[in-house]
């Protein structure tokens, strides 16, 4: 009998820069694929015209400081107006890398917590993860690769 786990694991790197492009703050945390975000990977390995999951597109951020749990479909408490389109989705070997902005204006506040999605409002989360607080201002812009690795 074979035994052949895979596991998917997450790496999240967060720069907080000010209008002037200096940095205020870098963080990097791991993440968690959560069940439905495995599902969804599933079903992306069997795409016919009938069974044709959307692809992921946007990341959101949220002030919710609840731990991930596997069960979650949404950010525990996503600011408004925060989804934005990803920039760039580079998939390398066994790695997905997902790039998003949230430029001056958006997703401004004490952040706490980010996830992957399938569209730009509801739609399927791939990934959640909660990290230490990220003082977004008004003129502030937070940038954020998100890696999924499959191994």
């Amino acid at each position: 009998m074979f035994n052949d786990a895979i596991k998917m694991t997450g790496n999240l790197k967060l720069v907080l820069t000010d209008e002037h492009g200096n940095v205020k703050q870098e963080e990097e945390v791991e993440n968690l694929v959560v069940t439905v975000g495995k599902n969804f990977i599933a079903s992306s390995m069997a795409k016919t015209t009938t069974n044709s999951p959307a692809a992921m597109t946007h990341m959101e951020v949220g002030t919710g400081t609840t731990a991930a749990a596997v069960g979650d479909t949404t950010l525990q408490t996503a600011v408004a107006s925060s989804r934005v389109t990803l920039t760039s989705t580079t998939v390398t070997t066994n790695s997905v890398a997902y790039v998003a902005s949230f430029p001056a204006g958006t997703g401004t506040g004490a952040l706490t917590e980010a996830g992957i999605f399938n569209a730009s409002s509801s739609g399927t989360l791939l990934c959640r993860t909660v990290f230490s607080v990220i003082n977004k201002g008004a003129a502030d812009t937070l940038g954020i690769t998100w890696t999924v690795t499959v191994n």
